[in-house]
């Protein structure tokens, strides 16, 4: 019986759902994760090795609870971790991409959070950049990447953007410049 949580979006051929993740899933998140991020990010160091991250997936991400598959056929295209205001983590996998499946997941969120939406996103990351002020998204502040774990220069994200206006950044980053 589908999962009555499921979401139903029609990209393209409209047999992509978004269901929530389940212990089963923790394979085939990692893929995603992994495929994403070297195809994404090549200039960006690990800040874990593979294995880690498989196991960080399974043991916590999924455990915790928020975390979204979007899928076509039964086949894993896409996922999302939202925890509370946040967007952890969005990742497609690369053959996946500009069919929808990010802008699915993202539309999720933002309609389960309809107050308001964060999220980091590497500088160097201009696809993703693009993609997240193309739904809306605004960036806060620029950071030197001292605080996060890869050391990569990065930006705050807010949707909308009006409900982050009067919130500071915090001590040490800089305020995003206009574009």
């Amino acid at each position: 019986m589908p999962d009555p949580r499921a979401s139903r979006f029609i990209p393209g051929d409209g047999a992509m759902i978004l269901r929530p993740a389940t212990p089963a899933d923790a394979g085939a998140v990692a893929d995603i994760d992994l495929a994403a991020r070297v195809a994404a990010l090549p200039t960006v160091r690990w800040a874990h090795p593979p294995a880690e991250v498989r196991a960080w997936i399974a043991g916590v991400l999924l455990p915790r609870g928020g975390v979204w598959v979007a899928e076509d056929g039964g086949a894993p295209l896409g996922y999302m971790a939202l925890h509370e205001d946040w967007v952890e983590q969005l990742y497609v996998r690369p053959g996946a991409w500009r069919r929808g499946v990010g802008a699915a997941l993202l539309r999720h969120a933002m309609a389960r959070r309809p107050e308001g939406l964060r999220l980091w996103c590497f500088q160097v990351n201009a696809p993703a950049r693009a993609f997240y002020v193309a739904h809306g998204f605004a960036a806060l502040c620029h950071t030197d990447g001292a605080a996060n774990e890869e050391r990569e220069p990065d930006i705050l994200y807010a949707w909308p953007v009006t409900a982050w206006q009067a919130t500071p950044a915090p001590p040490g980053l800089a305020p995003a410049a206009a574009p």
